[in-house]
């Protein structure tokens, strides 16, 4: 879903137009008009009078026995139809979602073939109530009904695997701690863009300026319908505060000194030098385009901005929110410019110390998709690149994902998960650290229509343990411990004179810890999400490593075969699954498998036997996984007995034979 940059529709103070006509006829041209020229809340209103719902019914929600009316109604069928469906898109489009859902849900039952798509947008808007289970089904029920093979395949096919990620992601939720800034920063209108500089806090506000302004006629089609309206006062409009203020619950919020003659700005850049600040300007009329401007501090004052060249701003196109990385190296931004991969791609540009600008260069492939891409945010410290898409897999509307480069090359980006990401829209992240442990990001997670400020935090989990000689049960120090997971960065630790180790995990969702040291055996313990949410501290069990000697046998307990074959029993299966484990945890060691018997039958008989049940073992590694040119195999038959197979007056002696069948391993090669 296509956020609506900066221009934001309001409903909280609309002033809604007296027309003179009252018939549903006069009240549809009305509101048809409202809907042309993008005025939804008022539209929305108008299409509520053609249908001729009730004085008493609040807000939008449908009055009882309101589908029985349309079907009754024939006469009048088509009218009331085209009311519903216009209604249910105009509350849709600004972002009204609660009450769209169940007007689509009425619109979705119509016969007629123009009314088709209301079962893709009553999918949207399941999914943006966070009806994910409710939306697949309307997704699924949609392409079963619709006979075209066009985008909107595409997209109800893209929405159904979003809803599939975002049941997961809710059901696992990541170490994020997200807080709505409860001051005036959130004052009405749209509040979004925030930026920290030094001393001071940026947000960008369509709070109203004043009263509203001259009077404003909108007409649409060829219908001679004039509207007249009031200007709305909601301007976007560049604000600052101190930079200690943004949670406080009094801040002195004040406009950023800009000479702009009535056009509109927002999401401030600022050059890490202090002398230019670059942003977005356009005049708010359907045929102006959105231009990223920059001003040079003179003193304690901005210059007048002037707009960015062909460099940025391509004419007859948008380019905005323009974002300045802490090095000062490079400016980017969001720009349908020719050259893109899609409507909205990320650019950037060389940025000189004079403010001047090279020309720009898309971001590539992996970073845009064939829909937007929007709002970048990248620091050159920890090289991570965070952006918004309403292209990839997600949450719904638009997401954060993250990507790690240098501008020449970068990763596949990854989505940040719930709760960063919300089935609404989610934009414009800032940190507040070198690492981005902490920040401002913008979302209408808890709005009906508009951004609002977040503060956002990254928590952790300490993980704590101590690592041990199996044998001696003595501290073992200067042992590696690695640590692995699901969306975090490997870490190294070695343990201390008291075998301790200790680490710090941002991710939640599965980690690994390996234990090595010279003349041991590795090994690793993991621990499941289910075990990682219970506390912030996660005290490791204690960890022993076996000492390693080369070419010393090792004898496999519980290795069984049925008499005279050298198929596996189950619990033998089970033994094996340990050195299979041992296998993984040491990818270094090469091993031989050996298979004994006691005296019983000819000495061929018994190195055949011997060889097929050692060759068995390897074969149920082999098919684990494990590389076969990590192991060979040898039956020795009854050539290395470890006990006596008779007692010393020549009797049998059965509890030796059983020791001498055996199956063993010995590692033979451990490379460095």
């Amino acid at each position: 879903m296509k956020i609506v940059n900066f221009t934001i529709i309001l409903f909280c103070s609309l002033s809604i137009a007296k027309a003179q006509m009252t018939s549903s006829t006069n009240n549809k041209r009305i509101a048809d008009v409202y809907f042309l020229n993008k005025e939804y809340y008022a539209a929305a209103e108008y299409y509520k009078k053609t249908l001729q719902i009730s004085p008493d019914s609040l807000g939008f929600i449908v009055p009882y026995g309101f589908e029985n009316k349309i079907k009754e109604a024939s006469p009048k069928k088509d009218d009331y139809e085209y009311a519903v469906f216009q209604l249910a898109t105009s509350l849709r489009l600004y972002k009204n979602f609660k009450d769209a859902e169940k007007w689509y849900a009425i619109a979705n039952q119509f016969i007629n073939e123009k009314y088709i798509l209301s079962g893709f947008w009553y999918g949207e808007c399941l999914r943006a109530n966070l009806k994910y289970e409710d939306a697949i089904a309307a997704f699924e029920a949609f392409l079963k009904k619709y006979k075209l093979n066009d985008d909107y395949v595409k997209k109800a096919k893209f929405e159904i695997e979003s809803c599939k990620y975002a049941i997961h992601e809710i059901k696992y939720p990541r170490l994020y701690r997200i807080t709505r800034l409860s001051n005036n920063i959130n004052s009405a209108g749209s509040n979004y863009a925030p930026l920290q500089n030094n001393a001071e806090f940026y947000f960008t506000s369509s709070r109203p300026i004043g009263n509203a302004g001259k009077n404003e006629v909108l007409e649409a089609g060829k219908n001679n319908v004039k509207v007249v309206k009031k200007e709305t006062p909601y301007i976007n409009t560049l604000y600052t505060i101190r930079a200690d203020d943004p949670k406080s619950q009094n801040v002195n919020v004040k406009k950023v000194g800009l000479e702009m003659k009535k056009m509109e700005s927002a999401a401030i850049a600022l050059h890490p030098n202090g002398n230019f600040m670059f942003f977005t300007a356009w005049v708010n009329k359907e045929d102006k385009k959105r231009n990223i401007y920059m001003s040079k501090k003179n003193g304690d004052k901005w210059e007048d901005p002037i707009v960015l060249g062909g460099e940025v701003n391509v004419s007859g196109f948008n380019s905005m929110q323009p974002f300045i990385t802490k090095d000062g190296k490079y400016l980017l931004f969001s720009s349908d410019r020719p050259g893109g991969l899609g409507k909205y791609d990320l650019w950037y540009a060389v940025l000189r110390p004079d403010g001047n600008v090279g020309n720009a260069i898309n971001l590539g492939a992996k970073i845009n998709t064939q829909d937007n891409e929007e709002a970048p945010y990248y620091h050159p410290i920890t090289k991570k690149l965070l952006f918004s898409s309403d292209g990839r897999i997600g949450l719904g509307g638009f997401d954060f994902y993250e990507s790690e480069g240098d501008f020449t090359d970068w990763s596949v980006p990854v989505n940040l998960g719930y709760p960063f990401n919300s089935a609404k829209d989610d934009v414009y992240f800032t940190a507040l650290d070198d690492t981005g442990k902490e920040g401002y990001i913008s979302s209408d997670r808890e709005s009906i229509c508009c951004l609002e400020v977040f503060h956002i935090t990254r928590e952790y989990i300490n993980v704590f343990g101590a690592l041990v000689d199996c044998v001696t049960k003595k501290p073992l120090q200067g042992a590696t411990i690695t640590l692995t997971g699901v969306d975090t960065e490997k870490q190294i630790v070695l343990t201390n004179a008291e075998g301790k180790y200790q680490f710090q995990v941002g991710s939640n969702r599965g980690i690994q810890v390996n234990a090595a040291k010279e003349n041991y055996f590795a090994k690793s313990i993991s621990f499941n999400y289910e075990q990682l949410v219970k506390s912030d501290t996660l005290l490791s069990p204690d960890l022993c490593l076996e000492p390693m000697v080369i070419d010393k046998p090792i004898v496999l307990d519980n290795i069984l075969y049925e008499f005279n074959s050298a198929e596996l029993t189950e619990l033998s299966k089970a033994t094996l699954d340990t050195l299979y484990k041992i296998m993984v945890d040491n990818p270094n060691i090469e091993i031989e498998l050996s298979s004994h018997t006691d005296i019983i039958g000819t000495e061929k008989y018994n190195l055949e036997l011997s060889d097929r049940r050692a060759k068995s073992c390897v074969y149920y590694l082999i098919g684990r996984g494990i590389s076969a040119e990590r192991m060979t195999w040898k039956g020795y038959g009854f050539s290395r007995p470890i006990a006596p197979n008779k007692l010393p007056n020549g009797e049998d002696n059965p509890e030796g034979r059983a020791l001498n069948r055996r199956t063993e391993f010995k590692v033979t090669k451990q490379k460095k």
